[in-house]
This record gives structure tokens, C-alpha cells and sequence, in this order.
């Protein structure tokens, strides 16, 4: 194929299919999410660090489970609760914009969520097993969707989001917590004392 046809194939793809990061509506607290991942896509974003994710699970050894790097800080079971709610809830909220449903939805305040989970009684293996699911119905959503919807913008906690955005969001946060674990729980360092930030 000439290079010069495969330059018009690629700009035709771009303009009709793609969504630059410049076209997305997303309030600059989210755009830390959105930075964390490279893909240029949202949903190759949310296939790729699916895999990573789950990679990386099988590393965090079983005594570290119910560690908590700080009083009063989440246990690992809590946040990884922590991260399959705040997808739920990101993802529910990308199916309602791209809906065309105008009615603003409310933040949520992940403490709470977290102190009324009960994940500290829950199996690892199942945490595991639900997030894949999550995952899974949050990737065949966002496949279903075309430029349109993921442009489609709604109002959640008095933010203006862009269904793609959301997609970004949450491949983000997901990262965000990678780095967390990785640097506050599974660290052999001196004890991290920084804030642990989440999204709502």
C-alpha cells in the first residue's frame, strides 16, 4: 500500500472515528486520570490496563491482603473494593450520557462506601473475579458505542464529562491505584504518609 494512500486512510480514520484528547470535555481535576494512561483510545486504554491489572494482582503477596500502610488508611481489600465501585459508578455514569439523558447525577463519597463494603470480609479470589466481570461489561459497553455517543457530554457531582472522557477516567484511576499499591502498600521503604486521593 503507498504511503501516501495509507497517510489518507490513517487522517480519514482519525477525523470520522477518533477522539484526540484535545476534543474531550473533562474538568482539570480528572485530567490527572486521564494522563495517566498513553493509549490514545479509551477503550484500548481500558483493554490494555485490564491486563496489567491482572498481571499485577497475582504478585501482591497474601500477607499483604489486609495491610493497611497507615492508621486509619484503607486495608489493600478495601481500596481494591475502593476501585471496583468507583468503576461501577463511572461506568453507569458513561451509560447515562451516552443515553442523551439530561438529568445531572450526584457525586459519591467513596469513605463511606469503603466503611459499609465489608470488604475486609470478603475472598481475594472473589475481588478478583468481580472486577474482571465490571471490567468486561464496562469494555462491551464502551464497543458498543459510537463517536457520537462517546462525545455525548452529561453532568455528574457538577462536572461537565464527555462519555470518552469517563472512558479515560477510569482507566486512569485504575492506574493512579497501581501506583498507590505499589508505592504506600507493597513498598519496603519508609512508610508513605501521603494522602490517598480518590475520585467521586
Amino acid at each position: 500500500m503507498p504511503v501516501l494512500y495509507r497517510h489518507f486512510l490513517l487522517v480519514l480514520f482519525k477525523r470520522f472515528f477518533m477522539i484526540t484528547r484535545e476534543q474531550l470535555s473533562v474538568p482539570e481535576f480528572y485530567k490527572k486520570y486521564i494522563n495517566a494512561v498513553s493509549e490514545n483510545d479509551p477503550l484500548q486504554a481500558l483493554k490494555k490496563n485490564e491486563r496489567r491489572f491482572e498481571k499485577f494482582l497475582e504478585k501482591i503477596p497474601k500477607n499483604k491482603r489486609d495491610f493497611a500502610y497507615a492508621e486509619g488508611k484503607w486495608t489493600l481489600r478495601e481500596l481494591f473494593q475502593h476501585v471496583i465501585d468507583t468503576e461501577r459508578v463511572f461506568a453507569f455514569r458513561s451509560l447515562w450520557f451516552a443515553r442523551k439523558d439530561v438529568a445531572p447525577l450526584p457525586g459519591f463519597d467513596e469513605k463511606s462506601w469503603a466503611a459499609d463494603s465489608r470488604a475486609n470480609k470478603r475472598k481475594w479470589k472473589d475481588l478478583v473475579n468481580e472486577f474482571t466481570c465490571v471490567r468486561r461489561s464496562t469494555i462491551y459497553l464502551f464497543e458498543s458505542l459510537n463517536k457520537e455517543q462517546l462525545m455525548t457530554t452529561g453532568i455528574s457531582n457538577n462536572n461537565l464529562l464527555s462519555v470518552a472522557a469517563v472512558g479515560y477516567i477510569i482507566a486512569g484511576h485504575l492506574e493512579h491505584h497501581i501506583n498507590i499499591i505499589k508505592s504506600r502498600y507493597l513498598s519496603s521503604g519508609k512508610k508513605a504518609s501521603a494522602k490517598l486521593e480518590t475520585v467521586s
